[in-house]
Order: structure tokens, then C-alpha cells, then sequence
């Protein structure tokens, strides 16, 4: 796994806290990405997403304050450094900086060390005044303009007002671009080849040690502190995949813990982002902690969250290094006993730490990104349901057996197969289980759901149970007997 080449130029966001940088983030992208707060700290990792303006496309990043508002309650020691870090990195690899400030209070000393640290960089640096929400705010904007960085720009991020005039200024300084690498991301993202993997579990599991693992960089923060990934963070990597590369983008999470223990509205908002992350993935990373007790009533419930998204689907065993003593075998024995609804999603037990395994779920992400793509043709899904039929007739549910005319693969991901039947309800529920599993064996649709629609049939299909007659056509021997007589 590799990161992906840089293709679009980067515009960084900073600031001290509780200025209005993911405000001002979401109203560029145009939609609801980071999550926005009045409590200082809530952005803690780099936030990036891909923005237009002018025609223009760029990558927006949201980073963290940098160092802590007067009141803030949050371990300093250890958060101020980490979220710096993480600013630090954000400013390294962007092109231009949007310094943004807050109008509505004078200049502060946090608002000096940030404007220390950017004068002496050789990048371009655009002063944002926010939060100008009325006439008399936006003129008393030009008061900033002590911080060196010439006059800055009056906006109002909820209002909507100033930020195009803004972006222009950022177009202007921007290096010049590449419009063939820019043009293949986006086409990318288009047609459906960009593969979004979320990666996602309970709390402290491990998840933000995967990803910076997976990455070989600290990209996202970790600590021993459940709660420390808040926003959805989407990373961007290429993966090896049959002699050339796949573009990807990685999504750490927040952890998903029981509602009853969602303490505030920031936590409330990590795990809607969480869930959001996986609707829109094409495939997910389970992260379970590997135990010989087997999975908690959290993680099954995390478990029916990604079966009923309809995703593929990566069991991941962390943290194998602390149950080493334990059988590999057993400890999977109970993982499938306590998920049971997960049978259809491989386990790899890694260790995210020591970075044990990581090749082999590589491997395995590979392997089921060709599964993704796999179409069936009619005629051998027929052969399939038939030989089925042939091994186990279906019991008699109401007032007649199930008859099955007619089936097709509708659709792949996830795979999805519609059988045309003499009535649906008369199909027993462990028969249409037993059906799943005789395609799922014929087919080999590892880590991916399978999905059946059962359909009554139009009137003029026939089914694959009528005999054939001697001339090859369905149900004309039997017509020929009885107009003989």
C-alpha cells in the first residue's frame, strides 16, 4: 500500500481554537463533513476533502487549534501537542494557508503564535477575519491586519458572506496545476473506481492504530483514551492490485458505543459520521479485539449494523499479540460463534502495534476487490438453482410446493440474484438460507452479503421443472399425448 501521488494542489486551514476553521471547511466543500461545535478542541485529526472553485479543484484541510483556548477543559499536555502535530503536518504539505481569525475579539496571544509560525514559512499566507456578521464587524476587520499578513478578508461562515471573494485570492496563489492528474482523480471518483474503505468498531479497539499502520505514518491520532478520532477522517492511498495500482481512500472512524453512553453532542455527531462512513463505502473493516471470550453485545450490534448496509466486509482480529498462548483456531471458533450472522466475511487476525499480519489483510482487500466486479451469467445461475432443486426438494409452505421459474443476477455489489417463483411466500426461510449457500459455494462470493428477491412470475414464463419434450421445447410432449387421444 502506497500513498497516493500528490494530483491536486493543498489549501490548509488554521488557526488558534474556536474560530470558525470547520465552519469555514464546510462551507467551501458545501456540505457537513467536519463537525462544528461552540466546545474548543472538538477537531483533533487532519480532515480533508476535495473542493471547486473557478474551476479550479483543490484539496480543503481541516486541522485542529493550534494551542488551547483560556478555559478549555481538556488534558493539555497531551492533546496540545498531538493536535499541533497534526497542524504542523497540514501546513508542511500545503500550498496555501488560510490563517483564520476571529473578529469579534481582539488580537490574542494564540493568534501572535500561529502568525509566528507562518511568517517564517516561504508559502503563501491569506488572513481570514470570521464571524463578521454585520457591517460594523466586517469594518473593524482591517484592525487585523497587525498580524503582517496584509488586510484581511471579512467573512461570515453563517451567513455565507465573503468566502468567494476569499476563494478567488486562493486561486490566485495557488501553483500552477496539473490538469491531467487532477482530471484522472476526478474521473476516478466518477465512474466509480475510487474504492472508499471505512474502517469501524467500538471504541478503542485499535482503529486509528490500523489505519497509521496500513499507512506507515502517524496520520491520525491515537491514545489510550476512548473517544480520541471524532470527525471521519478520509485518508487517500493506492493499492497493489494485479500488477498496477487501485485509487482508495481509508476512513477512520469514530468508535460506535452504545447510545446510552453517548455523553455529548460531539460524541453524538462522531458516531452519525460513523455510521454515514459506512453507507458510503464500498467495503468495510470490522475491528473486533481478539479474545478467547469472543465478541462483546457491542460488536454485534455493530456486526447488524454492517449486514444490513449490504457492504463487503473484512473481519479484522486486533490486537492478536496480547492472546498469542491462545489457538488461532479456537479464538476463531468463538469469534464465529458470537457472530453468527458474520459467517460470509473472512477473519484475519493482525496486530496493528507490532504490525503483524498487515500483508495478508492486504492480500485479502485485494482479493475481494475482484469479487466486487464479478457478474454471473443467466444460464449458470439457472444450472446452479436447478442442481440446488434436484438435492433438496423445498417443503410445502401454505398450499403448495415452491416452484422456481426463471432466476438472474441483478446486481453486484452486493451481489443480488432475483428468482422468478410460483408464489414467494411459499418459500420456507431455511430453504431460501439453503439456496444462498449453494451460490455463495458455486461462486465463491467471499466477504460479500448475498442478497435473493424472490418475485411471482409472469404468466408466460416457464418453469426449469416442466419436462422437456422431444423436440426440446418445454411442455409439448405432454400436449401431443392428450391431442393424440
Amino acid at each position: 500500500m502506497t500513498k497516493t501521488n500528490k494530483a491536486l494542489p493543498i489549501v490548509a486551514i488554521v488557526g488558534r481554537p474556536n474560530v470558525g476553521k470547520s465552519s469555514l471547511f464546510n462551507a467551501i466543500i458545501g456540505q457537513r463533513l467536519s463537525i462544528v461545535h461552540e466546545m474548543s478542541g472538538v477537531t483533533r485529526d487532519r480532515v480533508v476533502a476535495p473542493a471547486d472553485w473557478g474551476g479550479r479543484q483543490f484539496e480543503l484541510v481541516d486541522t485542529g487549534g493550534i494551542g488551547v483556548a483560556p478555559g478549555a477543559r481538556r488534558n493539555v499536555d497531551f492533546w496540545d501537542e498531538r493536535i499541533t502535530e497534526q497542524a504542523a503536518a497540514a501546513i508542511d504539505d500545503a500550498d496555501v494557508l488560510i490563517f483564520v481569525v476571529n473578529v469579534q475579539e481582539s488580537i490574542t496571544a494564540l493568534d501572535e503564535e500561529v502568525a509566528d509560525r507562518l511568517r517564517v514559512l516561504d508559502k503563501p499566507v491569506i488572513l481570514l477575519a470570521n464571524k463578521a456578521d454585520n457591517p460594523q464587524l466586517a469594518a473593524e476587520a482591517v484592525e487585523m491586519t497587525a498580524l503582517g499578513f496584509g488586510v484581511p478578508y471579512a467573512v461570515s461562515c453563517l451567513h455565507r458572506r465573503g468566502i468567494g471573494d476569499m476563494l478567488d485570492a486562493v486561486l490566485m496563489r495557488l501553483p500552477p496545476g496539473e490538469p491531467e492528474a487532477a482530471a484522472e482523480a476526478e474521473d476516478a471518483a466518477d465512474d466509480g473506481k475510487l474504492l472508499r474503505i471505512a474502517v469501524v468498531g467500538r471504541p478503542n479497539v485499535g482503529k486509528s492504530s490500523l489505519v497509521n499502520a496500513l499507512l506507515g505514518e502517524e496520520r491520525v491520532l491515537v491514545s489510550e483514551e476512548a473517544g480520541t478520532t471524532r470527525d471521519a477522517i478520509d485518508v487517500g492511498f493506492q493499492l497493489r492490485y494485479k500488477e498496477t495500482t487501485l485509487p482508495c481512500v481509508l476512513v477512520d472512524t469514530a468508535g460506535l458505543r452504545k447510545k446510552a453512553k453517548v455523553k455529548d453532542a460531539v460524541e453524538m455527531f462522531s458516531v452519525m459520521r460513523s455510521e454515514k462512513a459506512i453507507e458510503r463505502a464500498r467495503l468495510v473493516l470490522f475491528l473486533v479485539e481478539c479474545s478467547p471470550e469472543g465478541m462483546t453485545a457491542q460488536d454485534r450490534k455493530i456486526a447488524s449494523m454492517i449486514q444490513q448496509s449490504g457492504k463487503a466486509c473484512i473481519i479484522v482480529a486486533n490486537k492478536f499479540d496480547t492472546c498469542r498462548e491462545a489457538k488461532q483456531k479456537k479464538l476463531l471458533e468463538e469469534l464465529r460463534y458470537t457472530l453468527p450472522g458474520m459467517s460470509y466475511a473472512p477473519v484475519v487476525f493482525v496486530s496493528a502495534k507490532e504490525k503483524y499480519n498487515l500483508n495478508k489483510l492486504l492480500d485479502q482487500i485485494a482479493q475481494l476487490v475482484e469479487q466486487l466486479s464479478v457478474r454471473i451469467s443467466t444460464s449458470l445461475v439457472n444450472r446452479v438453482l436447478l442442481e440446488a432443486f434436484q438435492q433438496a426438494s423445498p417443503p410445502v409452505v401454505g398450499v403448495a410446493p415452491l416452484k422456481i421459474y426463471y432466476a438472474s443476477m441483478i446486481g453486484n455489489e452486493p451481489p443480488k440474484f432475483l428468482l422468478f417463483v410460483n408464489e414467494p411466500k411459499y418459500c420456507a426461510p431455511n430453504y431460501l438460507t439453503y439456496l444462498k449457500n449453494c451460490l455463495r459455494q458455486a461462486f465463491d462470493f467471499t466477504g460479500l452479503p448475498l442478497m435473493i428477491e424472490l418475485r411471482a412470475r409472469p404468466k408466460k414464463v416457464a418453469s426449469f421443472h416442466t419436462p422437456v419434450g422431444p423436440s426440446g421445447n418445454k411442455g409439448k410432449a405432454k400436449k401431443r399425448k392428450r391431442s393424440d387421444r
